[in-house]
């Protein structure tokens, strides 16, 4: 048993996502999250930039003494996964991205036709695409950047008019003209906009790796014999930018537990 902390950090507010669906599996666990909301989105930045920011945060949660770092933003996982396992060979750290790459191989539509939508990070590192092919090669994939999302969603815009034009705007023509089947949705902000999207789109299915990450956390920590007993021990958030919206979002998703928020900020080395 290892009572220790499971780490995760995201560029905002998008890796909370992944918590419900780990309470879920695994609810004796206690969480430090990390979301940098003060430099987010990391969609558009360079990679030396997300590269500088991941290792910030991974030094903060080993300092934390965490078992495990899951790092739940896509962006960082195509860019930085193997840099921050080096960094930190004492424990396991996760992408997100290969446990939704086998999920799509699984059940991926009649067609074989998959949408890739995330950052454009995410998208022109074809980190989806090449794990894809490494498990099969009768698929088709299709890439789209869909940039307005995560500055909407880190705002709070997400049921609203506003978001379902720049759905429509994004999407319309890339289902439409690919005969897209399957959709990944390639940043974990983008789960909050799954019931518009299904709505919008109902024979699509849809791929979600916040939801797919927590079964190699939990395959991990059982082969290591690293599961927390039951505990009563809070859970923490940390914000670079503790936002209203970062905390409206905790409250949603801890609506019926008490979840201890502190704020942790970060200067970039002049």
């Amino acid at each position: 048993m290892d009572n220790r902390p499971i780490g995760f950090f995201d560029s905002g507010l998008g890796g909370l996502t992944s918590i419900p669906y780990l309470k879920e599996e695994l609810p004796g666990e206690r969480i430090i999250y990390f979301g940098d909301t003060a430099r987010t989105p990391y969609g558009s930045k360079a990679d030396s930039t997300i590269m500088n920011f991941a290792r910030e945060i991974s030094d903060f949660l080993i300092a934390s003494d965490v078992k495990m770092i899951v790092i739940a933003c896509n962006t960082v996982s195509a860019i930085c996964l193997k840099d921050l396992q080096k960094r930190h060979p004492q424990i396991p750290i996760v992408g997100i991205i290969d446990s939704a790459a086998e999920k799509v191989v699984k059940s991926c539509g009649e067609m074989n036709k998959i949408g890739i939508i995330g950052t454009k990070v995410t998208v022109e590192s074809h980190a989806y695409l090449k794990s894809i092919e490494k498990l099969g090669d009768n698929f088709k994939v299709f890439e789209k950047a869909c940039p307005a999302f995560v500055p909407l969603i880190e705002e709070g815009i997400i049921n609203n008019d506003i978001m379902d034009l720049t759905i429509e705007y994004y999407l319309d023509d890339f289902i439409l003209e690919n005969r897209i089947d399957t959709m990944v949705l390639g940043c974990t902000h983008y789960p909050l906009l799954m019931k518009t999207i299904r709505r919008k789109y109902p024979n699509l299915k849809i791929i979600n790796p916040s939801k797919e990450v927590i079964h190699p956390i939990k395959k991990i920590l059982k082969e290591k014999d690293g599961l927390a007993e039951s505990s009563q021990v809070e859970s923490v958030f940390y914000a670079s930018d503790l936002s209203e919206n970062f905390l409206n979002m905790i409250d949603t998703i801890f609506e019926n537990t008490k979840a201890k928020v502190k704020f942790k900020s970060f200067e970039l080395e002049k």
